[in-house]
């Protein structure tokens, strides 16, 4: 069977990038004007107008009975936005919600969501909803001619292509979208504040940004805190449209405890518990007691913290949790909108301020034109009703006598084809002798309104006095007290890592395997302490929460890590391998601890070694710091702390020897191998098995497995030799030292 030919007659063909380019420039622009953006004049969204249009097509007033959230959002998909209903609803939740939105626009019934979680809503076949009386503005001129009408999305209804907001509602509410290659930011601010600027810029157009901003001080969220920014990056945002503002929760001291009331715009309360509580757990914050969430109906914020003592310092205490939790905030702004010429744009702040006065101003014109309009036409018909009336009884004649009353009234009384119709349209009752008078009492007062709007509309200055006066009576109705504080302070900083660590005495303890721990005090005896199966005790070394522990491989690599952070002694510790990234094949040789300044002894097993500063084994890097070279074939023997006022350096070899030599003739080096400490012979496996530091005067422990060897000042001068020395021999009983211990 032949295949059928492929027909591509009347099929447009494109090239794929052509196509593509169309295609992705098509959705990109319905993202960024019919999904994303808001309109400069009512600050809305697409599916925001449509939903607030739906609301008050429903009858859902501020003073009307809420009804379910499913009916808004049915009507709202059925009639003019066939999308997803659960992106409806959650628009309209948004709406609904006091911390959300600084004037809200719905009036929400049941669980619309929450500060700490605000998609916690309930579904929508269970809230109720109503408009709220600041909703108003957007609609009380809807039906007096002020908006263009476009079809709905299958052309059996209309909706308005805007609504005729009344007053800026883009900066009192803000907004937030992500487009296609755009974004929009815009921070809510307080409507008095606005009102104030507006009328200003009516007075005077040419106004500076800076006469604007003693009325605009900042954005105001619904949340309150503190808007703790600079005033020059405030005035730097208005200027350019774009920037960062630093918020803040607001607290106060209530009989000790610290009370948080106010957090910074979408800041949930739950998630501020939960880091400062993770801080607690970690030991980091060991100022603090208690931590308490006590928020109500009456107080919907308020976190409670108890510091362990009146001493404890609370200025510094915030400012490292304003650091290290969402106690501080940055908030973007992004000043991107849909102008009057249906582009999007960045506006500054006069700009955006300007732009709108002119969408207002051309609304009011509307309004006055259509009111001129409906006062004409009004005056028309009772000039021909007044006629009707001045000769009724010819008038009942003619429409009594012929078939076709209309065009004969028309002709007799020179009358236009509306007032002919409203004259037949007459009822009985309006006969009466009075009409005649309340036709006139009417004429008389549709005469001085219409003189009045076409003085207004001829006259900037009455056009502009009007327009203030409709501000100012909004400003009246709808405005409040402003409620996020502008307050500039300096960044916050975290307290550093030893002010918020306890600072105690440690032991650090390190066995032969590489497993570390550190356990309270001085006085633990770590030979006693339990270890797993197969390692035991390698070395020890005192020193203090806060300070840095420093480990050597057998490589000769320092690394460091706090004290704190190690595991407590109760258990067998944590393998160094979870914090470093030591070499393959190496082991873990010794440990030190103390403050930077402290010196210490490091030497290898081949005998060199030489005096170094803690602070220079230092390295936060988890591969470590080369310290010590080591020759091939030898290791590190551990470490040995320079006690006060240390004079001599003791040193024992494998096999038993003992020398004793003047401090001074070991050098202090940052790293490199050092001097030769101990002479070993060349032929034989012998190595440098431990060395001490000690003072005149003091004792050495020399261990030997299970016994030990004490000598005593007047003993020590046996072993007295020079650096490098083979070192006298010790009794045959005592020659397998594994450790010298300074009494």
């Amino acid at each position: 069977m032949r295949e059928q030919e492929l027909n591509f007659e009347g099929i447009e063909r494109l090239p794929l990038a052509v196509f593509t380019e169309k295609a992705y420039l098509d959705y990109s622009m319905y993202v960024i004007l019919d999904r994303a953006l808001p309109q400069i004049g009512d600050g809305l969204k697409p599916v925001q107008r449509r939903i607030v249009y739906a609301m008050s097509d429903l009858g859902l007033s501020a003073s009307a009975k809420p009804k379910k959230a499913a009916r808004t959002v049915g009507d709202v998909l059925g009639k003019f936005h066939p999308h997803g209903d659960a992106a409806c609803y959650e628009a309209m939740v948004h709406m609904a919600q006091p911390f959300s939105y600084r004037y809200p626009l719905i009036d929400g019934h049941g669980n619309w969501g929450s500060q700490d979680d605000p998609k916690s809503f309930a579904a929508m076949r269970y809230t109720e909803a109503r408009l709220t009386r600041y909703s108003q503005i957007l609609l009380d001129e809807l039906d007096q001619g002020t908006v263009d009408w476009v079809p709905n999305f299958d052309g059996t209804l209309e909706e308005p292509s805007i609504l005729p907001a009344q007053l800026p509602n883009l900066l009192l509410n803000g907004a937030s979208g992500i487009a296609v290659g755009m974004a929009t930011d815009i921070p809510p601010h307080n409507l008095r504040e606005v009102a104030k600027a507006l009328i200003l810029l009516l007075d005077d157009p040419n106004a500076t940004l800076g006469q604007i901003m003693k009325h605009i001080k900042g954005p105001d969220f619904p949340t309150g805190g503190e808007l703790v920014s600079p005033r020059e990056d405030i005035v730097a945002i208005y200027k350019r449209g774009t920037g960062t503002l630093r918020l803040r929760a607001k607290w106060e001291q209530e009989n000790g405890d610290i009370v948080i009331r106010e957090l910074p715009y979408q800041t949930s309360g739950a998630k501020v518990l939960e880091q400062i509580a993770a801080q607690m757990r970690a030991k980091k914050l060991p100022m603090v007691e208690d931590l308490r969430d006590e928020s109500d109906h009456e107080s919907p914020t308020r976190l409670v913290l108890t510091p362990k003592s009146g001493k404890v310092d609370v200025e510094a205490l915030m400012n490292h949790l304003f650091a290290t939790t969402d106690l501080e905030r940055t908030v973007r702004v992004n000043l991107n909108v849909i102008g009057l010429d249906g582009r999007p744009r960045v506006y500054d702040l006069k700009s955006l301020l300007n732009e709108w006065l002119s969408f207002r101003t051309e609304t009011v014109k509307r309004r006055l034109n259509h009111r001129l309009e409906r006062v004409t036409r009004r005056l028309h018909i009772l000039d021909g009703l007044l006629i009707a009336y001045l000769n009724i009884d010819e008038v009942i004649r003619i429409i009594r006598t012929e078939d076709e009353p209309k065009p004969v009234l028309m002709k007799r009384f020179k009358l236009t084809d509306v007032q002919a119709e409203a004259i037949l349209e007459l009822k009985l009752r309006h006969l009466a002798k009075l009409e005649e008078m309340k036709i006139r009492g009417e004429q008389k007062e549709l005469a001085a309104e219409k003189a009045d709007l076409e003085a207004t509309l001829k006259s900037k200055a009455k056009l502009t006095k009007l327009m203030q006066s409709e501000i100012e009576a909004l400003a009246e109705k709808h405005g409040d007290a402003r409620r996020t504080k502008i307050i500039e302070r300096a960044p916050a900083q975290a307290l550093a890592e030893s002010e918020l660590v306890p600072s105690e005495p440690v032991t650090v303890i390190l066995s032969e395997r590489g497993w570390a721990r550190a356990a309270k005090g001085h006085d633990v005896d770590p030979e006693a302490l339990s270890y797993r199966a197969g390692d035991r005790f390698l070395a020890a070394a005192h020193g203090r929460s806060t300070q840095l522990a420093v480990f050597v491989d057998s490589t000769g690599r320092a690394y460091s890590v706090s004290a704190h952070q190690l595991p407590s002694a109760r258990g067998q510790g944590e393998p160094l391998s979870g914090y470093f990234n030591p070499p393959d094949g190496s082991t873990w040789r010794a440990v030190l601890t103390g403050a930077p300044e402290d010196k210490w002894v490091v030497a290898s097993s081949a005998g060199y070694g030489f005096i170094v500063k803690l602070e220079d084994l230092y390295s936060r890097n988890k591969s470590g710091k080369a310290v010590l070279k080591v020759p091939e074939g030898a290791s590190v023997v551990p470490a040995a702390p320079l006690v006060p006022d240390a004079e001599w350096i003791a040193a024992v070899s494998s096999d038993g020897r003992l020398l004793i030599f003047p401090l001074e003739e070991l050098p202090e080096l940052p790293r490199g191998k050092g001097v030769k400490i101990l002479g070993l012979p060349t032929k034989e496996r012998v190595e440098l098995a431990a060395v001490a530091a000690f003072a005149e005067g003091q004792s050495l422990k020399l261990r030997c497995g299970d016994r030990h060897m004490t000598l005593k000042p007047d003993d020590q001068n046996h072993y007295l030799g020079e650096r490098g020395r083979r070192g006298v021999a010790l009794p045959n009983k005592y020659r397998k030292v594994t450790r010298i211990i300074v009494e």
